[in-house]
C-alpha cells in the first residue's frame, strides 16, 4: 500500500512538472513578442486603442474619435512613425502624446 502511495505521488509530481513547463513554453513566445512592440499615439480609430493614455481613455477601446492624439495602439517598433495620422503634426503616429492638429 505504501508503495502504491509513493508510485501516485511521484505521478502527481511528475505531472505537475510537465504542465508547468508546457505553460511556460506557450507564454514564452506572447512575452517575446510584447518586446517587439511600441506605444504609437494617434494612429488608433475611435474605440480601438489598447489602453489608457490621458483623460477621456480609461482603457482599451476607450478613444472617443479617430487618431485620437493621447490614445494608443501597440505596432511592431519601427512602423509607427510610418504610420499615417492626420491629427498628428507630422502626420505620422508619434510616439509619445501630442497636441492634436485640426483635419
Amino acid at each position: 500500500m505504501t508503495k502504491l502511495l509513493y508510485q501516485n505521488a511521484i505521478s502527481a509530481m511528475t505531472l505537475a512538472a510537465a504542465l508547468g513547463a508546457a505553460l511556460t513554453m506557450t507564454a514564452t513566445p506572447a512575452a517575446a513578442a510584447e518586446g517587439d512592440n511600441e506605444k504609437c499615439y494617434g494612429v488608433a480609430l475611435k474605440g480601438k486603442n489598447d489602453c489608457k493614455s490621458g483623460p477621456g481613455t480609461s482603457c482599451a477601446g476607450s478613444s472617443k474619435i479617430d487618431f485620437q492624439s493621447d490614445a494608443w495602439k501597440s505596432l511592431p517598433k519601427g512602423t509607427c512613425e510610418k504610420t499615417a495620422s492626420p491629427t498628428s503634426p507630422t502626420g505620422f503616429g508619434q510616439l509619445q502624446e501630442f497636441k492634436a492638429q485640426k483635419s
